[in-house]
């Protein structure tokens, strides 16, 4: 069941440079939906748009154009409507450390929304929820952690508090920004299948947001691929990355370790891409005028043609796999 649909979603910044004002384009015309129970995953670069993408949604960010709706209902995006929103759609962030308020308790930060939303009949029933959200991340004696404050836990440890904070609502969305990024490896996958458990119990509608295909793949069950704040690949997880059509989701594919590769086991190979290797890393944003102008990815793409210089629209390669990209424009899976 779709419980938050996105559609046509755009996110203009105003900058000025030298006493010039320029609208950059963050986000272009993006639309999909989470499901009850499923993942999500949107890849891409740094700067390629993808947590504009999560605060907007979040609603830390205002849409410059586009709808979010909920259940099929646009939301409110003030008062009572707003609040209601956020018992939904709780966010994860990146940085455990800089997410929690270092002055105050574990037990401060799970009692607050839990209040804020009224979730709970009195202080006792508070301290009994907080007991089983922290249970259900892990983090025991309930008690002794409770009592302490940030900087006291290791990195793996604030993360779990953070998502026990944004399941402390009962929320049916969550949207996970990178939650990994800034852990320990060897911690990663404990805190990414924490994520998946939570998601299967509580039935929840996840976003994945990262820049780590590999886990894309495993924990997702759809991938969507972002450059330069277009979506230009979209599809099942597995497709996506055992068969990407989109040159730079192949550049992608081709960057992320594979033990796999070389061996070809169970038939996993990627195959090379003919991407060649970047050069200095390009602004990820530009401006609204020279979006416009055609293919984003044409100055890296080897099969840039003269009908890139006019932007591709998303085409369908595959039951429920679009690429924008113009090597599918008659149809066939190239």
């Amino acid at each position: 069941m779709s419980v938050l649909q996105v559609k046509g979603l755009v996110k203009d910044f105003a900058l000025r440079t030298g006493g010039r004002r320029r609208l950059l384009r963050a986000v272009d015309e993006l639309s999909f939906e989470l499901t009850a129970g499923t993942t999500v995953a949107l890849v891409g670069e740094s700067g390629s748009g993808k947590s504009t993408v999560a605060r907007m949604l979040a609603q830390l960010v205002r849409p410059s154009a586009g709808t979010i709706s909920l259940d099929g209902e646009p939301i409110r995006t003030r008062g009572r409507g707003l609040r209601r929103y956020r018992e939904d759609v709780q966010m994860v962030f990146q940085d455990p450390f800089g997410s929690l308020n270092p002055f105050h308790t574990v037990d401060h930060h799970l009692r607050r929304p839990l209040r804020v939303h009224r979730r709970a009949e009195n202080r006792a029933d508070e301290d009994r929820q907080i007991e089983r959200l922290l249970e259900r991340v892990n983090l025991t004696p309930a008690a002794v952690v409770a009592a302490k404050r940030p900087h006291e836990l290791s990195g793996g440890q604030r993360q779990r508090v953070a998502i026990a904070r944004a399941l402390a609502p009962a929320p049916r969305v969550l949207l996970a920004d990178e939650p990994v990024s800034m852990l320990d490896v060897s911690i990663r996958l404990e805190i990414l299948n924490l994520i998946d458990r939570l998601k299967q119990e509580d039935a929840l509608a996840v976003l994945y947001i990262t820049h780590d295909l590999a886990t894309a793949r495993h924990f997702s069950r759809r991938i969507m691929v972002m450059y330069r704040g277009e979506l230009v690949e979209s599809g099942d997880a597995d497709d996506v990355i055992l068969r990407p059509r989109h040159p730079y989701t192949r550049l992608l594919a081709a960057a992320a370790p594979d033990p796999n590769r070389r061996l070809g086991v169970d038939g996993a190979t990627v195959a090379p891409p003919t991407v060649p290797r970047p050069g200095p890393v390009e602004p990820q944003v530009a401006a609204v005028a020279d979006q416009a102008s055609g293919c984003r990815f044409r100055a890296r793409c080897p099969a840039a043609m003269a009908a890139c210089a006019a932007r591709p629209p998303l085409l369908p390669v595959a039951d429920g796999h679009d690429v924008r990209c113009w090597l599918y424009r008659d149809g066939t899976d190239s």
